[in-house]
Parts: structure tokens; sequence; C-alpha cells
């Protein structure tokens, strides 16, 4: 929004005109810490601990500081993902530089291939909890 109340162009979007920046991406499940591990092993990132007191929120930090946050859903319900009836809500892009490499660790970390539907430049996983993600890659082979 500009100073006079309208709606900013995209060319006139910038920091000073933000209303906030991103802190941290966070997903429900059922065990905070445990999908922490999983994500800090995936995008070879930290566990940081935030509140000392219980596990209900656990942070991943990656090696370029972007943040993963993991929140204690109770009743917690993966999405229905390749369902067409369901949505799968949010799903995470992560860069790889060799598929080839990157897939068995996945893979052996915890992660179930979903698709391979356009595997000349990403596939489509879950995390331990249903969550989607894909691996991409940029060469195009």
């Amino acid at each position: 929004m500009t100073s006079d109340g309208t709606m900013a162009t995209e060319d006139e979007v910038t920091a000073a005109s933000a209303v906030g920046r991103l802190r941290s991406v966070v997903l429900d499940c059922p065990e905070p810490r445990e999908l922490a591990r999983f994500y800090a092993a995936l995008l070879g990132g930290m566990i940081i601990d935030e509140d000392d007191e219980d596990d209900t929120w656990v942070v991943v930090v990656d090696p370029d500081g972007r943040r993963l946050a993991f929140q204690t859903a109770p009743r917690y319900k993966p999405p229905r993902f390749p369902d067409p009836e369901a949505s799968q809500q949010i799903h995470l892009d992560l860069l790889v530089d060799d598929i080839d490499i990157a897939e068995p660790k996945a893979l052996a970390i915890g992660a179930r291939l979903v698709e391979a539907n356009d595997a000349d430049r990403f596939r489509v996983y879950t995390d331990p909890v249903g969550h989607t993600f894909c691996l991409v890659w940029l060469d195009g082979r």
C-alpha cells in the first residue's frame, strides 16, 4: 500500500512498503521434534530450541538462515495428496544439485516418493507425517 492508502503497483513494492518480513514457515504435526530432525537432515540444517520448556514448537534453521518451524497439532491429519478431492495446502520446493544423489538420501531418512511424472525437473515426496515436498533440479536432463 502506498502512503496515500492506495494499493502499490508491482514496481512500487519495496521492503520499506512491506507490512512485515517472513520469519518462518510453520508446519503442524503430531511430534515437532521428530519432524524437525527429519528436516534438519534433509536441509543440512540445525535444530534451535526457542522454548526449552516443551517440544510443542521446534525450529530448524538451514545453512542460509531460513527458518522452518514445527508446532504440535494434537489432532493432526495429514494432507491427502495426490487425492484430487483434497488439497495439499502447502508444499516445499527444495533445490538439489543432482537428483540421483539427493533422492536416496531423502528416502533413507524417511521421505516417501509420491510422483516422478515430471522426472526431468522435479519429483514429489512426502515427509514422515504426510506433508508434501518436491526435490527440484535445474539441469533439465
